[in-house]
């Protein structure tokens, strides 16, 4: 078995003193400035610009998110092969151009064809990030540096989608399309620094700081305890449509909290895993404490719920106060389960095929996040207080299920 034990080194100095973490860094807060500044924008881009309705819109980006579930593990299997590090230089290009293809989309055909290529390349670069990762940095600071680059990310869409700002004003096409090309730069520029990264290329891709390419037996696909672990994290980040669609509907359409508290939700999760993602992350050691770190998130998220749903017991006042405290407690749940679920995928993969299980990983969670609207809209908007009821039942036992399924998914010590 594979210890990602986390050493009691600081953010801050372990910024100063890793290069390949500091430079992983940069790399994320570049390309997610882009993203939120074309996140924010896009769909207003293509209803007003390009003259989508949203119903289309949807319906792009749902077909766009089957796409990017059929991503990841091709992805990691061509990364094992020809190495992670090589294969970004060429897909971080092809995102931008994909990006800047957004410009010329003048009919639903072409946004559906193009939103498919973009989320493939996403999704599959995603997996590939993640191989890049595991193998490039000691097993003992994986779990530490995956929270600050989880911190890092999200202060990149924060500083992002501020910076949409000007461009929602605007309301132009000049507009849109400037923070288009913005986020293609960003794209360019992670890959610039990309080829600074210092990867050794002599080890098998076992070793910390080889990025070599290895030949891999495609194991994960037939790995049936691991595809159960991933298939169980994969429940837990339903959190997010909870987030993104079950809080924004459920406070409009079935309680008394204004509008505007859906935008507080958001800072308050991006601003909690700014500042407490890496204090998350440092109980998470080995798989048992990742396991348990995740049934504390998870029954985290279940109370999450079940304060969603006593927002429509009250007037506005008691409505917005559960609805931000359900986001603070959700938010604590995220926290753990992101933490447990980045040991999870590395210490029950099988280190030579790092590339495939990640895939694996990544197009669970990607799953989840197409199916993720669909399941809150048939608990939280089709039938309230009892669907919120049903989805923390779901959480709590996703998560209490995963110590039991971990322990007989662990790997043995000969195995790493």
């Amino acid at each position: 078995m594979t210890t990602t034990a986390v050493r009691p080194t600081g953010s801050g100095r372990l910024l100063r003193h890793d290069p390949l973490v500091r430079r992983l860094a940069l790399m994320g807060l570049v390309t997610n400035i882009g993203n939120g500044l074309f996140v924010t924008v896009s769909v207003l881009f293509l209803t007003r610009s390009v003259g989508l309705t949203p119903g289309r819109i949807a319906l792009g980006l749902t077909a766009a998110g089957v796409c990017g579930v059929l991503a990841g593990v091709p992805a990691g299997r061509l990364a094992d092969r020809v190495g992670s590090k090589r294969l970004l230089l060429v897909v971080g290009p092809l995102e931008a151009l994909a990006v800047l293809g957004y410009a010329f989309v003048h009919d639903f055909a072409v946004f559906v064809a193009l939103a498919c290529v973009a989320t493939l390349l996403e999704r599959g670069a995603a997996a590939v990030r993640s191989a890049l990762i595991a193998r490039v940095l000691p097993a003992e600071r994986q779990v530490h540096s995956r929270a600050l680059l989880r911190s890092v990310m999200n202060a990149g869409l924060v500083v992002g989608s501020g910076g949409a700002a000007l461009a929602l004003q605007a309301d132009s096409y000049a507009g849109y399309v400037t923070m288009m090309v913005l986020d293609a730069a960003s794209f360019v520029g992670a890959a610039v620094l990309l080829v600074g990264l210092p990867v050794g290329d002599t080890a098998d891709g076992r070793d910390a700081g080889s990025d070599a390419p290895v030949k891999t037996r495609s194991a994960a696909l037939r790995d049936r305890r691991y595809l159960l672990v991933a298939a169980l994290h994969a429940v837990l980040e339903l959190q997010l449509a909870v987030l993104t669609v079950g809080i924004p509907l459920w406070t409009v359409l079935a309680t008394d909290a204004p509008a505007a508290v859906v935008a507080a939700v958001n800072v308050v999760n991006c601003l909690l895993v700014v500042v407490f993602q890496v204090r998350a992350s440092r109980g998470v050691v080995d798989v048992p404490t990742a396991a348990r770190a995740c049934l504390r998130g998870a029954l985290l998220l279940a109370g999450g719920c079940l304060l969603y749903a006593a927002a429509q017991l009250g007037p506005a006042a008691v409505a917005t106060a559960a609805i931000l405290l359900g986001a603070l407690v959700h938010s604590l749940g995220e926290l753990l389960t992101s933490a447990g679920g980045w040991t999870l995928s590395l210490d029950l993969a099988d280190p030579r095929s790092h590339g495939e299980y990640q895939g694996v990983f990544m197009s669970g969670q990607a799953a989840a996040h197409v199916l993720g609207p669909v399941v809150v809209s048939l608990t939280v908007v089709d039938h309230g207080a009892v669907g919120w009821a049903v989805l923390a039942g779901v959480f709590a036992l996703a998560g209490a299920a995963l110590p039991a399924v971990t322990r007989s998914a662990e790997r043995p010590a000969a195995g790493h």
